[in-house]
Protein backbone atom coordinates (compact mmCIF):
# COMPACT_ATOMS: atom_id res chain seq x y z
CA UNK A 1 0.00 0.00 0.00
CA UNK A 2 1.41 2.90 -1.51
CA UNK A 3 1.49 6.36 1.22
CA UNK A 4 0.78 9.36 -0.55
CA UNK A 5 3.66 12.29 -0.44
CA UNK A 6 3.76 15.41 1.22
CA UNK A 7 3.60 18.50 -1.54
CA UNK A 8 6.22 20.89 -1.46
CA UNK A 9 5.85 24.33 -3.16
CA UNK A 10 7.89 26.83 -3.87
CA UNK A 11 7.26 30.65 -2.69
CA UNK A 12 7.43 33.84 -5.17
CA UNK A 13 5.77 36.98 -5.05
CA UNK A 14 3.68 36.56 -1.71
CA UNK A 15 2.29 32.75 -3.15
CA UNK A 16 2.95 29.02 -3.01
CA UNK A 17 3.53 28.14 -6.23
CA UNK A 18 4.20 24.22 -8.14
CA UNK A 19 6.75 24.37 -10.18
CA UNK A 20 5.54 26.28 -14.06
CA UNK A 21 6.06 22.60 -16.15
CA UNK A 22 4.18 20.79 -13.14
CA UNK A 23 7.93 19.01 -12.65
CA UNK A 24 9.13 17.65 -9.21
CA UNK A 25 11.45 15.94 -7.64
CA UNK A 26 10.84 13.17 -4.64
CA UNK A 27 12.37 14.15 -1.32
CA UNK A 28 13.80 11.13 0.78
CA UNK A 29 14.35 11.07 4.52
CA UNK A 30 18.16 9.65 5.46
CA UNK A 31 16.81 7.78 8.57
CA UNK A 32 14.53 5.42 6.08
CA UNK A 33 15.88 5.94 2.44
CA UNK A 34 12.32 6.59 1.38
CA UNK A 35 10.90 9.63 0.10
CA UNK A 36 8.27 11.38 1.83
CA UNK A 37 7.41 14.25 0.13
CA UNK A 38 7.95 15.76 -3.55
CA UNK A 39 9.29 19.26 -4.39
CA UNK A 40 9.24 21.26 -7.75
CA UNK A 41 11.71 20.61 -10.04
CA UNK A 42 11.92 24.87 -10.80
CA UNK A 43 12.71 25.95 -14.56
CA UNK A 44 13.42 29.24 -16.64
CA UNK A 45 10.12 30.01 -15.64
CA UNK A 46 10.19 29.60 -12.45
CA UNK A 47 13.02 31.53 -12.16
CA UNK A 48 12.24 33.99 -14.21
CA UNK A 49 9.11 34.67 -11.99
CA UNK A 50 11.12 34.99 -8.77
CA UNK A 51 13.48 37.67 -10.31
CA UNK A 52 10.57 39.65 -11.41
CA UNK A 53 9.04 39.46 -8.05
CA UNK A 54 12.17 40.45 -6.04
CA UNK A 55 13.03 42.82 -8.79
CA UNK A 56 9.75 45.07 -8.63
CA UNK A 57 9.45 44.47 -4.19
CA UNK A 58 13.16 46.08 -4.18
CA UNK A 59 12.33 49.33 -4.64
CA UNK A 60 9.96 49.81 -1.57
CA UNK A 61 11.95 47.34 0.27
CA UNK A 62 15.11 49.45 -0.36
CA UNK A 63 13.52 52.69 0.44
CA UNK A 64 12.34 51.63 3.74
CA UNK A 65 13.71 52.91 6.79
CA UNK A 66 16.57 50.62 9.24
CA UNK A 67 13.76 50.53 11.81
CA UNK A 68 11.11 49.07 9.68
CA UNK A 69 13.68 46.72 8.34
CA UNK A 70 14.76 45.90 12.46
CA UNK A 71 11.27 45.79 13.28
CA UNK A 72 10.03 43.08 10.34
CA UNK A 73 13.65 40.81 11.49
CA UNK A 74 11.96 40.91 15.23
CA UNK A 75 8.88 39.76 14.06
CA UNK A 76 10.85 36.77 12.30
CA UNK A 77 12.99 35.74 15.20
CA UNK A 78 10.06 35.89 17.42
CA UNK A 79 7.26 33.79 14.64
CA UNK A 80 10.81 31.30 14.34
CA UNK A 81 10.64 30.95 17.86
CA UNK A 82 6.47 30.74 18.47
CA UNK A 83 7.29 27.84 15.99
CA UNK A 84 9.65 26.31 16.73
CA UNK A 85 8.67 22.88 16.91
CA UNK A 86 7.27 23.08 13.36
CA UNK A 87 10.90 24.01 12.20
CA UNK A 88 12.60 21.37 14.17
CA UNK A 89 10.21 18.73 12.71
CA UNK A 90 10.67 20.07 9.13
CA UNK A 91 14.48 19.63 9.53
CA UNK A 92 14.94 16.52 11.19
CA UNK A 93 12.78 14.88 8.24
CA UNK A 94 15.24 16.71 6.01
CA UNK A 95 18.36 15.72 7.56
CA UNK A 96 17.66 12.82 10.22
CA UNK A 97 19.40 15.43 12.97
CA UNK A 98 18.63 14.21 16.60
CA UNK A 99 15.50 16.07 17.40
CA UNK A 100 17.33 17.46 21.14
CA UNK A 101 20.11 18.58 19.63
CA UNK A 102 18.36 20.51 16.92
CA UNK A 103 16.51 22.32 19.57
CA UNK A 104 19.21 22.95 21.41
CA UNK A 105 22.12 23.44 18.61
CA UNK A 106 20.08 25.60 15.67
CA UNK A 107 17.14 27.24 17.12
CA UNK A 108 18.85 29.06 19.80
CA UNK A 109 21.47 30.24 17.56
CA UNK A 110 19.46 30.87 14.42
CA UNK A 111 16.77 33.03 16.05
CA UNK A 112 19.90 35.09 17.69
CA UNK A 113 21.48 35.45 14.45
CA UNK A 114 18.56 37.08 13.12
CA UNK A 115 18.13 39.35 15.88
CA UNK A 116 21.71 40.50 15.47
CA UNK A 117 21.01 41.56 12.22
CA UNK A 118 18.03 43.12 12.85
CA UNK A 119 19.60 45.15 15.21
CA UNK A 120 22.88 45.83 12.37
CA UNK A 121 19.58 47.15 9.68
CA UNK A 122 20.20 50.18 12.26
CA UNK A 123 24.19 50.56 11.30
CA UNK A 124 24.11 51.49 7.88
CA UNK A 125 26.42 54.03 8.24
CA UNK A 126 29.32 55.73 6.29
CA UNK A 127 32.64 57.39 7.10
CA UNK A 128 32.29 60.96 8.60
CA UNK A 129 31.60 64.13 5.62
CA UNK A 130 34.42 66.47 4.83
CA UNK A 131 35.56 68.74 2.55
CA UNK A 132 38.41 67.20 0.98
CA UNK A 133 38.20 69.67 -2.08
CA UNK A 134 37.98 73.43 -1.76
CA UNK A 135 34.44 74.26 -1.85
CA UNK A 136 32.98 70.69 -1.68
CA UNK A 137 31.80 68.10 0.65
CA UNK A 138 31.92 64.96 0.46
CA UNK A 139 29.97 62.01 2.23
CA UNK A 140 29.57 58.30 1.69
CA UNK A 141 26.23 56.61 1.27
CA UNK A 142 26.08 52.94 2.59
CA UNK A 143 22.93 51.03 0.06
CA UNK A 144 21.69 47.87 -0.83
CA UNK A 145 23.06 45.64 -3.84
CA UNK A 146 19.85 44.91 -4.92
CA UNK A 147 18.36 41.27 -5.84
CA UNK A 148 20.27 38.75 -4.01
CA UNK A 149 20.26 35.01 -5.57
CA UNK A 150 21.03 32.83 -2.93
CA UNK A 151 22.21 29.04 -2.90
CA UNK A 152 21.91 27.42 0.75
CA UNK A 153 23.29 23.71 1.66
CA UNK A 154 22.17 20.78 2.51
CA UNK A 155 24.06 19.68 6.07
CA UNK A 156 22.44 23.05 7.81
CA UNK A 157 19.28 23.72 5.71
CA UNK A 158 17.83 25.86 8.40
CA UNK A 159 20.81 27.73 9.63
CA UNK A 160 21.84 28.58 6.29
CA UNK A 161 19.40 30.03 5.30
CA UNK A 162 19.59 32.08 7.96
CA UNK A 163 22.89 33.21 7.56
CA UNK A 164 21.43 33.72 3.52
CA UNK A 165 18.65 35.76 4.21
CA UNK A 166 19.00 37.43 7.59
CA UNK A 167 22.03 39.48 6.58
CA UNK A 168 20.66 40.69 2.97
CA UNK A 169 17.11 41.58 4.01
CA UNK A 170 18.44 43.99 7.03
CA UNK A 171 20.53 45.43 4.23
CA UNK A 172 17.57 46.63 2.65
CA UNK A 173 17.85 44.05 -0.50
CA UNK A 174 14.99 41.85 -2.30
CA UNK A 175 16.01 37.75 -2.15
CA UNK A 176 15.25 34.73 -4.45
CA UNK A 177 16.94 31.98 -2.28
CA UNK A 178 17.30 28.02 -3.69
CA UNK A 179 17.62 24.87 -1.01
CA UNK A 180 19.43 21.69 -1.64
CA UNK A 181 17.19 19.46 -3.57
CA UNK A 182 17.86 17.03 -0.76
CA UNK A 183 16.74 19.57 2.13
CA UNK A 184 13.82 21.65 0.72
CA UNK A 185 11.10 21.70 3.39
CA UNK A 186 12.25 23.25 6.58
CA UNK A 187 12.93 25.93 3.59
CA UNK A 188 10.37 25.85 2.90
CA UNK A 189 8.03 26.43 6.12
CA UNK A 190 10.73 29.07 6.69
CA UNK A 191 9.05 30.64 3.59
CA UNK A 192 5.28 30.90 4.99
CA UNK A 193 6.54 32.54 8.04
CA UNK A 194 8.76 35.01 6.79
CA UNK A 195 6.50 35.72 4.04
CA UNK A 196 3.76 36.42 6.23
CA UNK A 197 5.77 39.22 7.71
CA UNK A 198 7.46 40.74 4.84
CA UNK A 199 5.68 42.51 1.84
CA UNK A 200 5.58 40.24 -1.14
CA UNK A 201 8.01 39.60 -3.36
CA UNK A 202 10.83 40.64 -0.95
CA UNK A 203 11.51 36.81 -0.15
CA UNK A 204 10.92 34.19 -2.41
CA UNK A 205 12.14 30.42 -2.47
CA UNK A 206 12.63 28.15 -5.39
CA UNK A 207 13.26 24.48 -5.24
CA UNK A 208 15.15 22.52 -7.65
CA UNK A 209 18.71 21.45 -8.47
CA UNK A 210 21.45 22.23 -10.03
CA UNK A 211 20.14 23.64 -13.38
CA UNK A 212 17.85 25.33 -11.09
CA UNK A 213 20.88 27.20 -9.37
CA UNK A 214 22.62 27.93 -12.47
CA UNK A 215 19.53 29.34 -13.99
CA UNK A 216 19.22 32.08 -11.08
CA UNK A 217 22.83 32.88 -11.39
CA UNK A 218 22.92 33.34 -15.10
CA UNK A 219 20.09 35.46 -14.24
CA UNK A 220 20.43 38.94 -15.47
CA UNK A 221 18.56 40.47 -12.82
CA UNK A 222 20.61 39.43 -9.64
CA UNK A 223 23.56 41.91 -8.03
CA UNK A 224 24.72 39.63 -6.22
CA UNK A 225 24.96 36.00 -6.14
CA UNK A 226 25.66 34.16 -2.61
CA UNK A 227 26.65 29.97 -2.31
CA UNK A 228 27.65 28.15 0.88
CA UNK A 229 28.26 24.88 -1.08
CA UNK A 230 30.78 22.30 -2.55
CA UNK A 231 34.24 24.10 -4.55
CA UNK A 232 33.50 22.77 -7.58
CA UNK A 233 30.39 24.19 -7.12
CA UNK A 234 31.63 27.65 -6.09
CA UNK A 235 34.12 27.84 -8.92
CA UNK A 236 30.79 27.33 -11.07
CA UNK A 237 28.68 30.07 -9.43
CA UNK A 238 32.13 32.44 -9.77
CA UNK A 239 32.54 31.09 -13.47
CA UNK A 240 29.06 32.02 -14.83
CA UNK A 241 28.72 35.64 -12.72
CA UNK A 242 31.99 36.81 -14.25
CA UNK A 243 29.91 36.80 -17.51
CA UNK A 244 27.80 39.68 -16.24
CA UNK A 245 29.87 41.28 -13.34
CA UNK A 246 27.93 39.62 -10.42
CA UNK A 247 29.48 40.45 -7.54
CA UNK A 248 30.23 36.82 -5.81
CA UNK A 249 29.96 35.30 -1.92
CA UNK A 250 31.36 32.18 -1.50
CA UNK A 251 31.37 29.84 1.46
CA UNK A 252 32.97 26.68 0.31
CA UNK A 253 34.45 23.34 1.39
CA UNK A 254 37.09 23.04 4.91
CA UNK A 255 39.40 20.77 6.12
CA UNK A 256 39.95 21.57 9.41
CA UNK A 257 43.61 20.99 10.94
CA UNK A 258 43.73 20.62 14.65
CA UNK A 259 46.98 20.77 16.38
CA UNK A 260 47.19 18.94 19.04
CA UNK A 261 50.63 19.87 21.18
CA UNK A 262 52.64 17.81 24.44
CA UNK A 263 51.37 19.83 27.24
CA UNK A 264 47.86 19.70 26.23
CA UNK A 265 45.47 18.20 28.44
CA UNK A 266 44.58 14.76 26.48
CA UNK A 267 41.44 13.63 28.41
CA UNK A 268 39.93 16.91 27.84
CA UNK A 269 40.73 17.40 24.14
CA UNK A 270 39.88 14.44 22.71
CA UNK A 271 36.51 14.95 24.34
CA UNK A 272 36.16 18.69 23.08
CA UNK A 273 37.69 17.53 19.25
CA UNK A 274 35.25 13.85 19.10
CA UNK A 275 32.46 15.92 19.57
CA UNK A 276 34.16 19.00 17.16
CA UNK A 277 34.69 16.32 14.47
CA UNK A 278 31.61 13.41 14.52
CA UNK A 279 28.76 16.68 15.25
CA UNK A 280 26.67 16.56 12.41
CA UNK A 281 27.86 13.34 11.02
CA UNK A 282 31.56 15.03 9.80
CA UNK A 283 29.06 17.43 7.51
CA UNK A 284 30.06 20.75 8.30
CA UNK A 285 32.86 22.57 6.74
CA UNK A 286 34.65 23.41 10.05
CA UNK A 287 34.48 20.12 11.89
CA UNK A 288 37.99 19.31 13.15
CA UNK A 289 38.43 16.00 10.83
CA UNK A 290 41.88 16.52 10.41
CA UNK A 291 44.05 16.15 13.61
CA UNK A 292 47.80 16.94 14.10
CA UNK A 293 49.78 15.74 16.93
CA UNK A 294 52.94 15.71 18.69
CA UNK A 295 54.90 12.75 18.52
CA UNK A 296 55.93 12.52 21.95
CA UNK A 297 51.74 12.23 22.23
CA UNK A 298 50.76 10.78 19.67
CA UNK A 299 49.74 7.12 20.53
CA UNK A 300 48.38 8.17 23.50
CA UNK A 301 45.97 10.39 22.01
CA UNK A 302 45.09 8.03 19.22
CA UNK A 303 44.09 5.45 21.68
CA UNK A 304 42.15 8.12 23.87
CA UNK A 305 40.69 9.21 20.36
CA UNK A 306 39.51 5.14 19.19
CA UNK A 307 37.76 4.87 22.20
CA UNK A 308 35.84 8.24 22.16
CA UNK A 309 34.75 7.31 19.09
CA UNK A 310 33.47 3.56 19.84
CA UNK A 311 32.37 5.19 22.62
CA UNK A 312 30.11 7.77 20.31
CA UNK A 313 26.63 6.72 19.28
CA UNK A 314 24.72 7.40 16.18
CA UNK A 315 20.97 6.47 15.50
CA UNK A 316 17.38 7.86 14.74
CA UNK A 317 16.66 11.23 15.32
CA UNK A 318 14.45 10.17 18.69
CA UNK A 319 17.44 8.34 20.20
CA UNK A 320 18.00 10.56 23.04
CA UNK A 321 21.96 9.25 23.16
CA UNK A 322 22.64 9.78 19.73
CA UNK A 323 25.46 12.79 18.95
CA UNK A 324 24.57 12.53 15.22
CA UNK A 325 22.26 10.96 12.35
CA UNK A 326 22.55 9.51 9.08
CA UNK A 327 24.65 11.42 6.26
CA UNK A 328 22.16 13.23 3.65
CA UNK A 329 22.31 10.82 0.86
CA UNK A 330 23.50 7.76 -1.13
CA UNK A 331 26.09 9.64 -3.27
CA UNK A 332 27.40 11.31 0.40
CA UNK A 333 27.07 7.51 1.69
CA UNK A 334 28.97 6.29 -1.17
CA UNK A 335 31.40 9.15 -1.05
CA UNK A 336 32.78 8.25 2.42
CA UNK A 337 32.59 4.47 2.09
CA UNK A 338 34.92 5.34 -0.54
CA UNK A 339 37.74 7.41 0.78
CA UNK A 340 38.03 4.41 3.20
CA UNK A 341 38.23 1.46 0.89
CA UNK A 342 41.16 3.34 -1.02
CA UNK A 343 42.99 4.17 1.73
CA UNK A 344 46.66 3.57 1.89
CA UNK A 345 48.28 0.57 3.39
CA UNK A 346 50.24 2.61 5.61
CA UNK A 347 46.98 4.37 7.10
CA UNK A 348 45.42 2.13 9.39
CA UNK A 349 41.58 2.70 10.73
CA UNK A 350 41.37 2.38 14.17
CA UNK A 351 37.99 2.80 15.26
CA UNK A 352 34.49 2.50 12.55
CA UNK A 353 35.11 2.45 9.02
CA UNK A 354 32.00 1.13 7.72
CA UNK A 355 28.28 1.77 7.37
CA UNK A 356 25.81 0.91 10.43
CA UNK A 357 22.69 -0.92 9.30
CA UNK A 358 21.53 -1.53 6.27
CA UNK A 359 18.60 0.90 6.10
CA UNK A 360 19.53 4.77 5.84
CA UNK A 361 22.87 6.78 5.24
CA UNK A 362 24.34 5.66 9.17
CA UNK A 363 28.15 5.66 8.84
CA UNK A 364 30.01 4.98 12.28
CA UNK A 365 32.22 7.41 14.22
CA UNK A 366 35.58 6.35 12.54
CA UNK A 367 39.31 7.27 13.51
CA UNK A 368 42.30 7.09 10.91
CA UNK A 369 45.65 7.12 11.88
CA UNK A 370 49.00 6.32 10.24
CA UNK A 371 47.83 8.76 7.27
CA UNK A 372 50.70 11.30 5.40
CA UNK A 373 50.50 14.42 4.12
CA UNK A 374 50.22 13.47 0.13
CA UNK A 375 47.24 11.01 1.11
CA UNK A 376 43.63 11.58 -0.62
CA UNK A 377 42.03 11.42 2.32
CA UNK A 378 44.44 14.33 4.28
CA UNK A 379 44.29 16.47 1.19
CA UNK A 380 40.38 16.44 -0.09
CA UNK A 381 37.11 16.75 2.15
CA UNK A 382 35.59 13.37 3.11
CA UNK A 383 32.44 15.34 4.79
CA UNK A 384 31.60 12.21 7.35
CA UNK A 385 31.93 11.30 11.05
CA UNK A 386 36.07 10.58 9.85
CA UNK A 387 39.14 11.95 11.76
CA UNK A 388 42.37 11.50 10.43
CA UNK A 389 45.65 11.46 13.02
CA UNK A 390 49.18 12.27 11.72
CA UNK A 391 51.99 13.25 13.91
CA UNK A 392 54.42 16.38 13.84
CA UNK A 393 57.58 16.82 15.71
CA UNK A 394 57.70 20.53 16.14
CA UNK A 395 55.99 23.75 15.45
CA UNK A 396 57.29 24.63 11.91
CA UNK A 397 56.38 20.72 10.70
CA UNK A 398 52.81 21.33 12.08
CA UNK A 399 52.67 24.91 10.31
CA UNK A 400 53.72 23.34 7.31
CA UNK A 401 51.14 20.45 7.65
CA UNK A 402 47.88 22.52 8.37
CA UNK A 403 48.79 24.82 5.87
CA UNK A 404 49.33 22.25 3.18
CA UNK A 405 46.16 21.84 1.91
CA UNK A 406 44.23 23.64 -0.45
CA UNK A 407 41.45 24.53 1.94
CA UNK A 408 41.35 27.56 4.84
CA UNK A 409 38.67 28.08 6.16
CA UNK A 410 39.00 27.04 10.21
CA UNK A 411 41.87 25.45 12.38
CA UNK A 412 42.26 24.97 15.78
CA UNK A 413 45.36 24.65 18.54
CA UNK A 414 45.66 22.82 21.56
CA UNK A 415 48.59 24.14 23.59
CA UNK A 416 48.50 25.61 27.62
CA UNK A 417 51.26 27.87 26.20
CA UNK A 418 50.26 30.95 25.68
CA UNK A 419 52.73 32.25 23.33
CA UNK A 420 52.93 29.19 20.99
CA UNK A 421 48.97 29.85 20.46
CA UNK A 422 49.55 33.54 19.49
CA UNK A 423 52.71 32.40 17.11
CA UNK A 424 50.55 29.40 15.66
CA UNK A 425 47.52 32.33 15.19
CA UNK A 426 49.40 34.35 13.04
CA UNK A 427 50.54 31.75 11.25
CA UNK A 428 48.11 29.31 10.21
CA UNK A 429 46.57 30.46 6.90
CA UNK A 430 42.39 30.09 7.69
CA UNK A 431 39.55 32.16 8.69
CA UNK A 432 39.27 31.26 11.73
CA UNK A 433 41.63 30.40 14.58
CA UNK A 434 40.18 28.61 17.73
CA UNK A 435 42.72 28.32 20.36
CA UNK A 436 41.50 25.81 22.74
CA UNK A 437 38.08 24.89 21.64
CA UNK A 438 36.52 23.83 18.07
CA UNK A 439 33.68 25.49 16.59
CA UNK A 440 31.44 27.49 18.11
CA UNK A 441 30.20 30.75 16.49
CA UNK A 442 28.83 33.85 17.34
CA UNK A 443 26.79 35.98 15.62
CA UNK A 444 29.42 38.86 15.91
CA UNK A 445 32.12 37.24 14.69
CA UNK A 446 32.95 36.59 10.94
CA UNK A 447 32.89 32.93 9.23
CA UNK A 448 34.59 32.67 6.37
CA UNK A 449 37.65 31.69 4.82
CA UNK A 450 40.60 31.90 2.15
CA UNK A 451 41.94 30.02 -1.06
CA UNK A 452 39.44 27.36 -1.95
CA UNK A 453 37.11 27.58 1.15
CA UNK A 454 35.98 30.94 -0.97
CA UNK A 455 35.50 34.34 0.15
CA UNK A 456 33.29 37.20 1.79
CA UNK A 457 32.08 36.85 5.23
CA UNK A 458 28.99 35.24 7.02
CA UNK A 459 27.69 36.32 10.34
CA UNK A 460 28.96 39.31 12.20
CA UNK A 461 29.33 43.51 10.79
CA UNK A 462 31.67 42.15 8.05
CA UNK A 463 29.17 39.79 6.97
CA UNK A 464 26.37 42.16 6.84
CA UNK A 465 28.82 44.58 4.50
CA UNK A 466 29.33 41.91 2.45
CA UNK A 467 25.34 42.94 1.19
CA UNK A 468 26.01 46.35 1.04
CA UNK A 469 27.96 48.95 -1.72
CA UNK A 470 29.29 51.74 -1.16
CA UNK A 471 28.66 55.64 -3.03
CA UNK A 472 30.38 58.52 -3.09
CA UNK A 473 28.61 61.69 -3.44
CA UNK A 474 30.02 65.31 -3.71
CA UNK A 475 28.22 68.76 -3.59
CA UNK A 476 29.15 72.27 -4.19
CA UNK A 477 29.11 73.99 -0.93
CA UNK A 478 28.15 77.13 -3.42
CA UNK A 479 25.64 76.12 -5.55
Amino acid sequence: MSTELRRLRNYIDGEFRDAADGRTTEVVNPVTGEAYATAPLSGQADVDAAMAAAAAAFPGWRDTTPAERQKALLKIADAFEERAEELIAAEVENTGKPVGLTRSEEIPPMIDQIRFFAGAARMLEGRSAGEYMEGLTSIVRREPVGVCAQVAPWNYPMMMAVWKFAPAVAAGNTVVLKPSDTTPASTVLMAGIIGAILPKGVFNVVCGDRGTGRAMVEHPTPAMASITGSVRAGMSVAESAAKDVKRVHLELGGKAPVLVFEDTDIAKAVEDISVAGFFNAGQDCTAACRVLVHEAIHDEFVAALAKAAADTKTGRPDDEDVLYGPLNNPSQLKQVEGFIERLPAHARVEAGGKRVGDTGYFFAPTVVSGVQQDDEIVQNEVFGPVITVQSFRDEDQAVAYANGVEYALASSVWTKDHGRAMRMSKQLDFGCVWINTHIPLVAEMPHGGFKKSGYGKDLSAYGFDDYTRIKHVMTSLEA
